[in-house]
């Protein structure tokens, strides 16, 4: 599982077994190495607050951290939860609430918080038809069931999906599901898996279906490069005989869907006379760099790669870089912390 940077610059996980009652844990470890256990899982009797968090955490606008929990919760099936950098747990969403789970139950993957602040994310299985769910939450725990898996005659929306979401800049959500998908030549279970685009209001639309040469079943996600493009893998399949069961020995692949270059901050928070790091596509000539609108000083790396230092009097907002190929706008807000 991944860690994630707080606003103190510290290191933020999560453990699926261990701590006090052996049901996982929340830490922070400090860049010198020193650990702080913030909380553990299953503190009270039957797990109400949630059991085996098996998927990282997101950092939150709002200074705190948000994640997902594999099982436990008042129904047994997974929760979403917040956390306070100081370890205060709320539990914001125990799934299984409602009839035959159709709200979703176990988690796999963890959330994203969208450009509008609420979180998006997927559950391994429950929904309408048992085959996973794609939701969105509101910080405040207020749950929708954005979609239901295997809502087609034979899944070929896809089915049981493992890995996080990506918001694209293009405001949509992408996503990956194990299986399911139209092609009839994986059976156990149905389909060689999909990858998938879903808006914040709920429309679903299958972008690939895999059919064994370029690759069968998805447990992980997707990631958008900052040539625009989304890039994942799978778990088998491929062209290779050398691999005998499941066949083909995996693929790493690429979907194309029209949006164009941007540049990645590392990290998207930092204080004045911070130098961040940018990642981008045709740097070499850059001109200028801005961050919300107010001018920073920067260095050009490579084509690739450039720093710049967070400029006095700049607000939380969009970075933009000026190259002769046009301006590249941020994926995320960068944050100026104080």
């Amino acid at each position: 599982m991944s860690l994630v940077q707080g606003l103190d610059g510290d290191f933020y996980g999560t453990t699926y077994w261990g701590g006090a009652y052996g049901y996982g844990t929340i830490f922070k470890i400090a860049r010198s190495g020193e650990l702080t256990t913030l909380y553990n899982f299953c503190a009270q009797s039957n797990c109400p607050d949630g059991a085996g968090p098996v998927a990282g955490l997101v950092l939150g606008t709002d200074g705190n951290f948000y994640g997902t929990t594999l099982y436990g919760g008042a129904h047994d099936s997974g929760t979403v939860f917040k956390i306070a950098p100081g370890g205060t747990l709320t539990t914001l969403y125990a799934f299984c609430a409602q009839a035959k789970c159709s709200d979703g139950a176990y988690f796999e993957a963890g959330l994203v918080q969208a450009t509008s602040g609420n979180f998006y994310g997927t559950t391994a299985g429950g929904g309408t038809s048992g085959y996973g769910t794609v939701f969105k939450i509101t910080p405040s725990g207020t749950l929708t069931t954005l979609h239901s898996f295997c809502a087609q005659t034979n899944c070929t929306d896809g089915a049981y999906p493992h890995a996080e979401l990506v918001q694209a800049t293009d405001g949509n959500f992408y996503g990956t599901t194990y299986s399911g998908g139209s092609s009839g030549n994986c059976n156990a279970p149905p389909g060689c898996g999909t990858v998938f685009r879903i808006t914040p209001l709920g429309r679903l639309s299958t972008l690939n279906s895999f059919d064994g040469t370029d690759g069968s079943y998805l447990p992980g996600g997707l990631i958008q490069a900052t040539d625009g493009k989304l890039y994942g893998t799978t778990y088998s399949g491929g062209t290779s005989g050398n691999c005998n069961a499941p066949p083909g020995c995996g693929t790493a692949f690429r979907v194309t869907v029209g949006l164009g270059p941007f540049v990645e901050a590392l990290p998207y928070s930092g204080k004045v006379g911070a130098t961040i790091d940018f990642l981008g596509e045709g740097l070499a000539a850059t001109t200028g760099v801005s961050f919300n609108g107010t001018a920073a000083s920067f260095t050009v790396k490579s084509e690739t790669y450039l720093t710049a230092t967070v400029p006095s009097g700049a607000a939380t907002g969009y970075v933009t870089v000026a190259t002769p190929g046009g301006l590249l706008k941020s994926n995320k807000k960068f944050r100026v912390t104080q």
